[in-house]
């Protein structure tokens, strides 16, 4: 009887039958496990992270294993050593954290496991292993999106309500987004070609800073912004700012890139640098890449103020800025944008560092807010599949452009 009913109605009916079916599962299962414990694993890029949140939100035990001084060695981070390094790494790492915690994995009530973006061999060993977990203690897998985890975890800290703008920096992605809720993003701009990250280790790289003992565990950003510190004439080097003539909220690192690297190279000519010697002005050089790429990322997320105030996409009663990625650890930048949210009104947030960088508390507290939302619980593990590149949320990018909003650049006043 109930079957012949359910046959005549409507497809739109059907679909609302199968969201409260699935609502009164989620409730059933989440009165379960309401004392419940997520497991967050991350391998999108270079390190293996686990981490272990209750439904508290308090953070049980983590661990991390960072391989940035065996692709330092190499000169940046190769795919192929990646994963070996993941594959060895990962069960030690999930074992230990089971055991900060004092919990075995029957005890974890759903695996966070980051998907996607990133290097595709890397969130393979990551996604095999959730799986393998998942299967072997019948649990559930809340698949990861790594940037909105960047953008979330601020909120595991600090009382950050929805909505707020975020900008996120690191070696592989610079972005701008409304976060409107957990899984609600607005794009509003992204690099059109690297991220400050990776120009920031290529330029160190040339710079050749790793020959000083004092850099040469540093990854590029933060060997910069140190020997930025040491400046003595800041101002020596001119470098340009980059899409100053396009209104929209887009990054370019690439050409700053290059004329960093011009600088450096009729310096060496000039001083006739040969083998392994850097030049004498390394420090103004530092200091001069600093400073133009925080008025750069000023520049854009300045405009992105102005595009949410025009078009109401975030209160003016609560204007909230955060810094996230493993750049936003780097102070110089985190100053500078700092000045421009009290000239806007906003207040400015940023994790901890250690929460900056890649690791697996951010990744086990996005699964903690997805679960509390009944958002992206996923049983059936067929359908789970890593991305190595994809978009954050809904795109309003072009819309941005079209906006052609002017910006008078702000006058940053930081010193190194």
């Amino acid at each position: 009887m109930f079957t012949s009913r359910f046959s005549n109605f409507t497809h739109s009916t059907k679909a609302k039958y199968n969201i409260y079916c699935k609502r009164k599962i989620f409730s059933f299962i989440k009165r379960k496990y309401s004392d419940g414990y997520i497991l967050g694993l991350e391998t999108s890029c270079d390190d293996t992270g686990c981490a272990i949140i209750n439904s508290e939100g308090e953070l049980l035990a983590e661990t991390l294993v960072s391989q940035n001084l065996i692709h330092l060695r190499n000169g940046g981070i190769i795919p192929d050593i990646a994963r070996d390094l993941h594959t060895n790494f990962v069960e030690p790492v999930v074992t230990k954290t089971l055991k900060q915690a004092k919990l075995s994995v029957n005890d974890v009530t759903a695996i966070a496991v980051t998907l996607k973006p990133g290097l595709p061999l890397s969130l393979t060993v990551g996604m095999n292993y959730a799986k393998h977990l998942a299967r072997r203690c019948n649990k559930p897998i809340i698949p990861i999106h790594h940037m909105e985890a960047h953008a979330l975890v601020v909120r595991m800290e600090h009382n950050v309500s929805f909505p707020y703008l975020t900008l996120l920096i690191s070696g592989g992605h610079c972005l701008l987004a409304v976060v409107e809720d957990v899984t609600k993003f607005k794009l509003l701009g992204e690099s059109i070609d690297i991220a400050p990250g990776e120009m920031f280790d290529k330029i160190a790289r040339r710079m050749k800073l790793r020959n000083i003992v004092e850099y040469s565990e540093m990854c590029g950003g933060e060997a910069i912004e140190v020997a930025a510190l040491k400046a003595s004439n800041p101002h020596l080097f001119n470098l340009p700012l980059p899409l100053a003539d396009y209104r929209d909220c887009n990054f370019s690192f690439n050409g700053l890139k290059t004329s960093v690297l011009l600088h450096l190279y009729r310096k060496e000519r000039e001083h006739n640098i040969i083998a392994d010697n850097l030049i004498p002005e390394v420090n103004d050089l530092c200091a001069a890449t600093l400073m133009a790429s925080s008025r750069h990322l000023v520049h854009r997320t300045q405009r992105a103020m102005e595009f949410c105030q025009q078009n109401n996409l975030i209160p003016n009663e609560k204007k909230q800025l955060v810094i996230s990625g493993g750049v936003a650890c780097n102070n110089y930048i985190f100053k500078a944008l700092t000045l421009l949210s009290h000239e806007y009104n906003y207040e400015i947030y940023r994790p901890k560092p250690k929460l900056c960088t890649d690791n697996g508390v951010m990744i086990a507290w996005n699964g903690l807010e997805k679960w509390r939302k009944c958002s992206d619980i996923v049983f059936n593990l067929h359908h789970l599949d890593i991305e190595g590149t994809c978009q954050l949320g809904e795109s309003l990018i072009t819309k941005v452009a079209e906006a052609r909003i002017p910006i008078k650049s702000m006058k940053i006043k930081v010193r190194c």
